[in-house]
């Protein structure tokens, strides 16, 4: 019966995209859940570990003893009304429906919802049926999936507290690394030469701008987000990710200046414009690449 209902989506394209895409729905739902909750509870842990470290320099009866309550956890408790605490419940948590209904209030002390719940919810659906669409019925699929949803979470998390947190890059690096010593979406040499590439790349530009400037220009985070879309899309990808990160990334700075009047001072977190270009090159990369070989007039070997 599986064996059948597999061989059905494999000659249904248009039902198999759809399919994905509505999961998608609910996987961008989960991530609401995964950008929200992941700070706060690094936030608990980095504060709960740098007290213990203090109050060792403190006579025990010194000692606080006092502990802070832990935030919620992101797979078990329940989501419920910042505001009033309402639960919510299954029906009121259907994704971008539910938002509809309610029109974007709290059904018990009508507070406004962020619309950013059902933006999540849209991309991470949209995406999910873009990966469908590309890679279609295949292996790769999968993984290139949790890949997407990987880079969604640590953009609005990084936009959100400037933090792309080694809790979620490093495991999602090492998958890459993984996936590619089978040779899924790139051979396992290029794999590992993108995630060394990578942390080096943006580590030089790191140095050579704190050497001329005296500033940091950047987190560590960004290093190792660029590591992990070596490992995922190979160091041949890099180049462009790279130019299209800082292309989109300049552009969005420039316009916040002069529309929004944003403070140029103010750090803009980088992790965003690098999901965003590692998207452009996980779909159209390659044809981009191409592309502007014929136009150069270069014939690749």
């Amino acid at each position: 019966m599986f064996t059948e209902f597999l061989n059905f989506l494999e000659g249904n394209n248009t039902f198999f995209i759809s399919l994905v895409t509505i999961f998608g729905l609910f996987v961008g739902s989960f991530l609401n859940v995964v950008i929200f909750r992941l700070p706060l509870r690094l936030q608990h842990e980095w504060r709960s570990e740098c007290k213990e470290f203090l109050v060792n320099d403190i006579s025990s009866s010194d000692k606080p003893e006092s502990k802070e309550t832990p935030p919620e956890n992101i797979f078990t408790s329940r989501s419920h009304c910042p505001h009033c605490g309402h639960k919510i419940s299954a029906l009121e948590n259907i994704p971008v429906i539910s938002y509809l209904v309610l029109r974007g209030k709290c059904s018990e002390c009508s507070t406004h919802i962020s619309p950013r719940y059902p933006v999540v919810e849209i991309l991470t659906a949209v995406l999910s049926g873009m990966a469908a669409w590309s890679f279609g019925f295949t292996v790769a699929l999968p993984f290139v999936l949790i890949l997407v949803w990987s880079l969604i979470a640590l953009s609005f998390i990084d936009f959100d507290h400037k933090l792309l947190p080694d809790k979620l890059v490093y495991p999602i690096l090492w998958l890459g690394l993984l996936v590619n010593s089978q040779n899924i979406l790139t051979d396992v040499y290029s794999a590992l030469y993108g995630a060394v590439a990578g942390y080096l790349i943006l580590w030089i530009v790191y140095q050579a701008f704190k050497l001329l400037t005296g500033k940091e220009g950047m987190g560590y985070g960004d290093f190792k987000l660029l590591a992990l879309i070596g490992a995922w899309l190979g160091w041949q990808m890099l180049p462009l990710v790279v130019l299209l990160s800082s292309l989109v990334g300049a552009v969005v700075g420039i316009l916040g200046i002069l529309i929004l009047g944003r403070d140029k001072q103010l750090p803009i977190p980088f992790g965003p414009y690098l999901s965003v270009a590692a998207l452009i090159a996980l779909f159209w990369g390659q044809r981009i690449i191409d592309s502007y070989l014929q136009f150069a007039g270069i014939h690749p070997v």
